[in-house]
């Protein structure tokens, strides 16, 4: 299948039946709108260089439905000694730092501009960030996309053990509580296995994609408790 490149004077995508390899395009920009109608679709940006933006959605994908969470015995316990407390959107700007500096920045995908684009779809409500606190400090976190009634995860970080284990399990329970069926985890690694991440089909999964499409987003910071207990629900923006 070919390889599309996106100019950045237009804001498309291929359509799903044109979807050939893990990489679907190439080119365009991260402004807000491009971004949402990217993960609208099942797609996500990925890349190591400045500029050179390349648009993926793999035939394999990782999700972690959320009545399979499995939760360790040693977690268990670290959730029940309290060793940790948590709250979203209060360090969004922190935590996607700390997930920068968790990676060798010679390798990292989170570049600044990268950086820049997801600061600005959290300004817009429509990503958020998890924060793990121990004495007062940040001790991890993660942050992703919402749409509709899905997460899209992109990146956790930890700089005391367990944290981002931590900020991953009450997210996770905290959706499944607002009876949200899904997580989107992208590519698994070791890590997210343990939590119950498997591989679906790419067909399987924007089929799943549809059907969560079908809610409005729940739009603004997530650790305003009037948004859950009376959700002021947005039309998708595309």
């Amino acid at each position: 299948m070919p390889l599309f490149f996106l100019k950045k004077e237009e804001l498309w995508f291929p359509r799903l039946n044109e979807m050939g390899s893990d990489i679907v395009a190439f080119g365009g920009d991260l402004r807000p709108e491009r971004l949402l109608l990217a993960y609208s679709m099942g797609i996500y940006p990925w890349y190591e260089r400045p500029r050179n933006i390349f648009w993926w959605c793999p035939e394999e994908r990782s999700v972690l439905f959320l009545k399979d969470l499995h939760v360790s015995h040693s977690m268990r316990n670290l959730i029940n000694r309290g060793a940790f407390t948590w709250t979203m959107d209060q360090a969004f700007d922190d935590v996607i730092d700390g997930c920068r500096s968790g990676e060798r920045l010679a390798d990292t995908w989170i570049l600044e501009e990268v950086a820049r684009a997801y600061k600005k779809l959290h300004q817009m409500g429509y990503c958020h960030s998890v924060e793990v606190w121990q004495d007062g400090e940040l001790a991890g976190g993660l942050y992703g996309v919402s749409l509709g009634n899905l997460f899209f995860g992109e990146s956790m970080f930890a700089v005391r053990p367990n944290a981002s284990k931590f900020a991953l399990i009450m997210l996770a329970q905290f959706l499944r509580e607002k009876n949200w069926q899904m997580m989107d985890f992208q590519v698994a690694n070791d890590h997210t296995r343990t939590f119950g991440v498997r591989d679906v089909p790419r067909e399987l999964f924007l089929d799943l994609l549809r059907i969560q499409m079908k809610f409005p987003t729940v739009r603004g910071n997530w650790g305003d408790p009037a948004i859950w207990e009376n959700p002021v629900r947005t039309p998708h923006p595309w």
